[in-house]
């Protein structure tokens, strides 16, 4: 797959979609202490797919891979500037960190177990995909109204399978309670906030909108302000407004050797 005008080598455009990335897709401290529990005692972590640096701990030497210039451009001037490359074609030797991580970025990737591989070559430790399970995208009400975005996310997200494939046998997988304010934009993060979604940065920070036809975001903007105005969605679905966190398909996949 060629890479995109700003360097993005995914399907999605971040040179289009990613300019405001930042404003909505910013680190949750519920998720970050689970991807530092599981970093254990690393001190050099390599980072792929780092966009704006999210969920980067600052209290480690950390390395970030990161094809795209304008999620290059985003990051905070206390992270480490990211280098320009791939996956699938690490610029390191073997065995050059203690750990390595990559969070919401294998739905990108073109070779997806190319990608695995080339970590675990450079990695002597654990090996951290925070992702969601396509299989459990339909436990969101987003699927009652805009089921094509579920569809394109279950289309591009790899099974669960698939990557701890390629891990090896000692791969676990940690499902990862979504909190009520969670400050990290992907989809579900509202789900007991669906006003939020009505806002359209909030949509262009997932980068399954970018796939559907513009139709669909007027459609499903129109539906759920109607349903929020007239009482629907919180007969339906208010019960989430007032729960803690959210059990749906957001998975934190942990490799050992």
């Amino acid at each position: 797959m060629a890479r995109h005008a700003d360097g993005s080598a995914g399907d999605a455009n971040y040179g289009a979609i990613g300019t405001g990335y930042v404003s909505y897709r910013q680190p949750d401290p519920v998720i970050a202490a689970f991807i530092g529990r599981y970093l254990g005692d690393a001190r050099t972590v390599l980072n792929v797919g780092a966009g704006a640096g999210s969920y980067e701990p600052v209290d480690r030497e950390v390395t970030a891979i990161e094809p795209s210039a304008s999620m290059r451009a985003q990051r905070p001037a206390h992270l480490p500037r990211a280098i320009d490359a791939t996956a699938g074609k690490l610029p390191f030797p073997d065995a050059s960190f203690d750990a390595s991580m990559a969070t919401f970025t294998v739905h990108q990737w073109p070779d997806l177990r190319a990608g695995l591989l080339e970590m675990r070559r450079v990695t002597r430790g654990p090996i951290l995909i925070l992702t969601c399970d396509p299989a459990e995208l339909d436990r969101s009400w987003l699927a009652a109204y805009a089921p094509e975005v579920i569809a394109v996310e279950a289309r591009r997200y790899p099974s669960i399978a698939s990557i701890t494939d390629a891990l090896g046998p000692h791969a676990e997988v940690v499902p990862i309670p979504i909190p009520l304010r969670c400050t990290d934009g992907f989809s579900e993060a509202y789900y007991g906030r669906p006003e939020r979604l009505l806002e359209p940065g909030a949509r262009l920070a997932n980068s399954a909108w970018s796939f559907v036809d513009p139709s669909v975001a007027v459609r499903f903007s129109a539906d759920l302000g109607r349903d929020l105005a007239n009482g629907t969605w919180d007969a339906r679905y208010g019960h989430l407004r007032a729960e803690a966190s959210f059990e749906g398909s957001l998975r934190l996949i942990v490799g050992r050797r």
